[in-house]
């Protein structure tokens, strides 16, 4: 039997490179103790916490492996929740950074999450048109709201009515009663998508932010206040009569229809509109935590900021516009009559006025908001160029000045990184993207020098590791000095773009390849600096070789001899590097050859192309060993591991993979990265790689000395797939259950689905266990004495319970938000048994709100069956006595607890309010004792 080739795998060892990512929104996080310092962004799979102050990351929430779509802060401050791309949500304590609990219920990526203002209950919308509210303490769903025809854009819960507005990509806004759970209006006003929506005015103001460059105001009338108060400020009583012009005739038909019975909780009617300054559609529409302060942006760089007016502002500006137009009718003429009160207006530009605009570095992606008690407003913006920027503005002066804070732009590139290099030590990354080369510590990931440079496409470390070389899309080479971190020359090396360059094994010089049908030949060399004191390194051309085609790559094989050049023809042709004569033409690719590498003992070339297929060919004939199918898309890069028949290839699938050149066999894939990967660089010693994407991030990959079987591999993989397989399958039917606007929160997993096996599991044991009991007492009856029953194993380790308890015990451990859909996956035969069980648990009074709970669910989904069955009547009638008497239990124990802990509360106020008024009579005594004693001494010296 032969030996099993083994090899060691390689894991994900960290990500840098990127500030924020740009599918998810940032938002001010409180922590210790500080709010506006802190503020949390998507990182890829993580969420990072940034210190804006000092510009440094204080705290890496870890996330598993899909991106994250969206933030959203506990109102107080201790917890954040996580939307991820898969539909999944987490809730992470900012005080620990773990994430305890997990909500499943989207089949596609979070759009925007929500909590209410006691922070119990949090809403999500998701792509999947679907709103899904979750009971965040009992860390499970209370339902689904369908309606909406396309992706849900931002949700809402009002402050003071449980009701909910939605809004989504199908131009609608639906509110919601979650009462009944159920749409009872829709606003049909907007003819595009709408992109956000807040509230403004206590929340009797909606404003809506479509594809246009209008803000759409709404007027919200509560029916049950219908009744006017005669105490009423006049000016609320005026508002919405402006702007009556801007009211489309769509709006007065839909007004037309609000005496319809659905009106019976609120009215809501177009007030008018503000206009934005942008002509693109808006991106973010969102005001700060105390409703005062209104910002939006587009698809630009510039965020416009409001201030909305209070009531009593709104009524100073009423009383002063009163007296002005007092005064001009008296100018006009004395005899007439003063003009009635009603005829002064304020217009909604007045009551929402334009403060100011923030011109940011780049284009925004999100923003949030926190006005300080002493009026200061701060904004921090999530630019689209990899960048954090926080602005501060004073909105009550009379001319705001807008000042940049801070700015988070050196732990990553502003544009996709195109290149990267490992110095021979192991130590230094060189990545290079269209603005600057930057050089990393791989130790420690940090940023130890950043150099300004063109638009890079190839690099590499000079040997002694003091100097890099930088080829660009203009054509020219770019020598710069790490320790200076200077630019020591430029050399216009190629008339096109210079796509590839490779150091000669000597380590005397190297070959550049462009799009100018060129492959240049350098060396270096010494040559004195500017002043002639001292020599600094600079290189010349030696030789051109002319070609037909544009060149794409170029290597040298190991011993000097050869040069690969890889053409835009789809062929790689190979010349002598001595003579330049040609050698070998490589053809079989159906698209151009896009990278390559040479093994270290020159036998093999391994060449990736655009057609997703990596050819494996020897150098001796050019024979054609394997052509292999890689990728999925285009293979953007290919190295060899040093000292071995091993290469790596990425694709742009997203995907980094291992094959093995001899056994012609894929060894190992590393999913990581959620966009295009550009390209890779392995460390000499092999021990490392280091990639990077479209999605900003560079990625480090550390070789591990665990070994990787295979076959094993094969069989984790074919296990993944069945767990993809089984989470996509139809979701179960509920009987008597409709597809209307409600349903269940959660969805089917493989998470759900083994909770259910392992409650079948128990229940089964609890089955044998019972019977191997009436088979003992027979036994025992018939022997007339007692006989050990011998104990099974599963119930020996949880310290010899009984086979009920262990049932429990296997209930209590399946999550909350999992509980409904592995009951639901439960087939009826093992209802019986779990409903004889409840009844034994709740006479007992043992977890009563967990039993009762999956009680209900059961009697919701088998009614029908349950009904029907005769054995099961008693044990029905059981139940409502048990649960009846032991949750009114239950009650009575919370209320006193509540009775007890709010006397508590009022004991300690009024301890606090008799310390604070102590504290203020001896302040009293003691300034009456120092007047008296000055009193004493005026008289003593007259």
């Amino acid at each position: 039997m032969g030996l099993t080739k083994q090899y060691l795998r390689y894991t994900a060892s960290a990500l840098f490179g990127v500030i924020a990512s740009q599918k998810g929104n940032i938002v001010y996080v409180a922590l210790r103790g500080e709010k506006g310092r802190y503020v949390a962004v998507p990182a890829c799979e993580h969420v990072f916490i940034w210190d804006t102050r000092k510009g440094e990351k204080v705290l890496i929430l870890q996330g598993l492996k899909q991106e994250v779509t969206s933030l959203c802060p506990s109102p107080d401050g201790l917890h954040l929740a996580v939307g991820y791309e898969d539909g999944s949500i987490r809730v992470f304590s900012l005080l620990s950074g773990e994430g305890n609990v997990t909500f499943n219920g989207h089949k596609a990526a979070v759009m925007t999450l929500q909590y209410d203002h006691l922070g119990g209950r949090l809403v999500s919308g998701s792509k999947d048109t679907d709103v899904i509210v979750w009971d965040v303490i009992n860390e499970s769903g209370l339902y689904r709201l369908r309606g909406h025809k396309d992706a849900v854009t931002q949700a809402l819960f009002l402050r003071e009515k449980n009701l909910l507005v939605t809004s989504g990509k199908d131009t609608l806004v639906k509110w919601w009663d979650l009462d009944t759970q159920h749409c009872f209006k829709t606003l049909v006003g907007h003819r595009t998508e709408v992109w956000g929506l807040t509230f403004v005015s206590q929340e009797k103001r909606l404003i809506t932010g479509a594809a246009d460059s209008e803000l759409r105001v709404w007027n919200i009338t509560y029916i049950q206040e219908q009744a006017t108060d005669p105490n009423e400020p006049e000016s609320k009583k005026s508002k919405g009569s402006p702007a009556k012009a801007e009211q489309t005739s769509e709006v007065d038909e839909t007004s037309d229809l609000d005496e319809t019975p659905e009106e019976r909780l609120l009215r809501c009617n177009k007030a008018g509109s503000i206009m934005r300054e942008g002509r693109d559609r808006v991106v973010t529409l969102a005001t700060d935590r105390t409703g005062r302060i209104l910002a939006c942006h587009g698809t630009d760089s510039v965020l416009e900021v409001f201030c909305v007016l209070t009531e009593d502002e709104i009524c100073k500006k009423m009383e002063k516009k009163m007296r002005k137009a007092k005064k001009k009718t008296k100018q006009k003429s004395e005899e007439e009559e003063e003009e009635p009160e009603g005829s002064v207006e304020m217009s909604l530009q007045e009551e929402i006025q334009r403060v100011t605009s923030i011109k940011a570095s780049a284009k925004i992606k999100s923003f949030d908001l926190i006005l300080s008690p002493k009026g200061e407003l701060k904004a921090t913006l999530l630019l689209q160029n990899n960048t954090i920027e926080s602005y501060i503005l004073t909105p009550s002066a009379q001319v705001p000045q807008v000042v940049r804070a801070s700015k988070i732009t050196i732990g990553g590139h502003r544009s996709d990184v195109r290149t990267l290099a490992f110095s021979s030590d192991n130590i230094a990354i060189l990545s290079a993207a269209a603005e600057s080369v930057k050089i990393w510590n791989r130790s420690t990931l940090q940023c130890i020098r950043t150099m300004a440079c063109e638009y890079a496409l190839c690099s590499l470390f000079v040997p002694g590791d003091r100097q890099v070389i930088i080829g660009t899309k203009t054509g020219k080479l770019q020598l710069y000095d790490l320790a200076s971190g200077s630019l020591l020359e430029t050399l216009a090396a190629h008339d096109g773009a210079l796509w590839s360059i490779s150091l000669s094994p000597d380590q005397r010089g190297f070959v550049t390849g462009g799009a100018d049908k060129c492959v240049k030949f350098w060396e270096f060399e010494l040559v004195k600096d500017e002043n002639g004191t001292q020599k600094r390194l600079s290189m010349k051309q030696t030789r051109i070789l002319q070609l037909d085609e544009d060149v794409l790559c170029v290597r040298y094989s190991p011993n000097q001899k050869l040069l690969a050049i890889s053409l835009l023809d789809c062929t790689v042709k190979i010349f002598y590097t001595d003579t330049l004569k040609f050698f070998l033409s490589l053809y079989g690719h159906k698209l151009p050859v896009l990278c390559m590498d040479i093994s270290y003992d020159g036998a093999l070339i391994a060449t990736g192309s655009a057609d997703r297929n990596v050819k494996i060919w020897g150098l001796d004939f050019g024979d054609c060993h394997r052509s292999l199918f890689a990728h999925d898309d285009s293979v953007m890069t290919l190295q060899f591991v040093h000292k071995s028949h091993l290469f790596f290839t990425a694709g742009k699938d997203h995907k980094i993979k291992q094959w093995d050149a001899d056994k012609f066999e894929h060894i190992q894939t590393l999913e990581g990265h959620h966009q295009e990967v550009w390209c890779l660089a392995l460390s000499p010693s092999g021990d490392y790689i280091v990639s990077s994407s479209h999605d900003k991030s560079l990625r480090l990959w550390e070789r591990t000395r665990e070994p990787l079987i295979l076959e094993e591999e094969r069989e984790m993989q074919r296990e993944a797939e069945y767990e993809e397989s089984v989470a996509k399958e139809d979701q179960p039917v509920v009987a008597g259950e409709t597809q209307g606007e409600t349903g269940l929160a959660g969805k089917k997993t493989i998470e759900t689905v083994k909770a259910a096996e392992r409650i079948m599991e128990a229940i089964e044991l609890y089955r044998e266990e019972t019977a191997k009991l009436k088979e003992h007492q027979a036994i025992c009856k018939a022997a007339g004495k007692e006989v050990p029953l011998p104990v099974n194993p599963i119930l020996q380790a949880y310290g010899n319970i009984s086979p009920s308890v262990y049932v429990l015990e296997v209930f209590k451990k399946v999550k909350s938000s999992e509980l409904e859909e592995s009951l639901l996956v439960l087939p009826f035969s093992y209802v019986p048994d779990l409903l004889v069980l409840f009844n034994e648990h709740i006479q007992r009074g043992s977890e009563v709100e967990l039993l009762c709970r999956a009680l209900l669910f059961l009697l919701r989904i088998h009614f029908g069956r349950i009904t029907s069955n005769q054995l099961l009547v008693t044990v029905i009638e059981n139940l409502k006595k048990t649960t009846i008497s032991k949750v009114s239990e239950v009650r009575n124990v919370l209320g006193f607890n509540m009775a007890g802990l709010q006397f508590l509360r009022r004991e300690i106020e009024a301890k606090d309010e008799v310390t604070f008024f102590a504290d203020a009579t001896d302040r009293f005594e003691e300034k009456r004792r120092k007047r008296k004693k000055k009193e004493k001494l005026v008289l003593a010296m007259v």
